[in-house]
């Protein structure tokens, strides 16, 4: 594996978000890391959370560039996460870039919302076309602490540029709330938990009824060593999510064998 301590350039970081390039939490994620490394950014024109990894296919998509400071390179897509790496490593980039990071999303991606996730939709993109990435969340949604946060970011990144991720590894890493100071940085596993839904019937002027998606958090029994259960205890974690192999090779390994003789049984 490429170790990035050993060259004297600068590694090439691509940064998006799933709250928008207006959002707080992109501009203290290239805060924490302008000054280590070489960066571009190219994220939602507007917020898109929720839309994991889904991309704009009925209708146009623009790309725009954006003043940004200290002359980062910046662009704005009207679509998703996923578009804005799509469109970034076929149009705009010139060369591969070494990392992609995402966020600092605003609330948090813990447990099986990553599955919703745009904020880990834009990281996955770019782990199938072999780059790694890293996507980094606050657990508090309301009034985010992105300067408590900010001193991490960067040695996380290091530690993985020096220390490469294999091949279809993204890293899930979340910042637990309600804490003066953080207890550490936990290597875990994703939890259980997820939010469903919750939905608002509100009515509309005309007399038909419509609705917006509410939530409320599902609890689950969790492991001791879970990013929620860690998460509440005051520890930032790091989860490895692995998207190159999705097969359940368990069921593979106990149903086979029963499955295809079922199917495949000419006696």
């Amino acid at each position: 594996m490429i170790c990035y301590a050993d060259f004297m350039a600068k590694p090439k970081i691509l940064i998006t978000n799933d709250d928008g390039i207006s959002a707080k939490g992109i501009w203290h994620l290239w805060h924490a890391l302008h000054e280590k490394v070489d960066l571009s950014i190219i994220a939602p024109a507007t917020e898109k959370s929720g839309v994991g990894l889904g991309v704009t296919i009925h209708k146009p998509i623009t790309i725009n560039p954006v003043k940004w400071e200290h002359t980062t390179p910046a662009w704005r897509v009207t679509g998703t996460p996923a578009d804005c790496i799509r469109l970034g490593l076929r149009i705009v980039l010139n060369e591969k870039p070494d990392l992609i990071v995402s966020g600092i999303n605003k609330g948090s991606n813990a447990g099986r919302n990553v599955l919703y996730s745009g904020t880990i939709g834009g990281v996955i993109e770019g782990a199938m076309k072999e780059i790694p990435g890293i996507a980094f969340s606050s657990v508090e949604f309301d009034e985010p602490r992105y300067e408590t946060i900010e001193p991490f970011i960067y040695p996380i990144v290091q530690h993985f540029l020096e220390h490469p991720l294999s091949s279809g590894t993204i890293l899930n890493v979340n910042f637990p709330s309600k804490f003066e100071k953080f207890k550490g940085v936990k290597l875990a596993r994703q939890g259980r938990g997820l939010w469903i839904e919750d939905p608002d019937e509100r009515i509309h002027p005309d007399g038909q009824p419509y609705y917006w998606h509410g939530g409320q958090w599902a609890h689950h029994e969790e492991h001791d060593e879970s990013d929620v259960a860690l998460l509440e205890q005051g520890y930032v974690t790091v989860v490895p999510i692995h998207v190159h192999e999705l097969t359940d090779h368990a069921f593979i390994a106990d149903r086979k064998d029963h499955f295809e003789s079922h199917f495949n049984d000419n006696s």
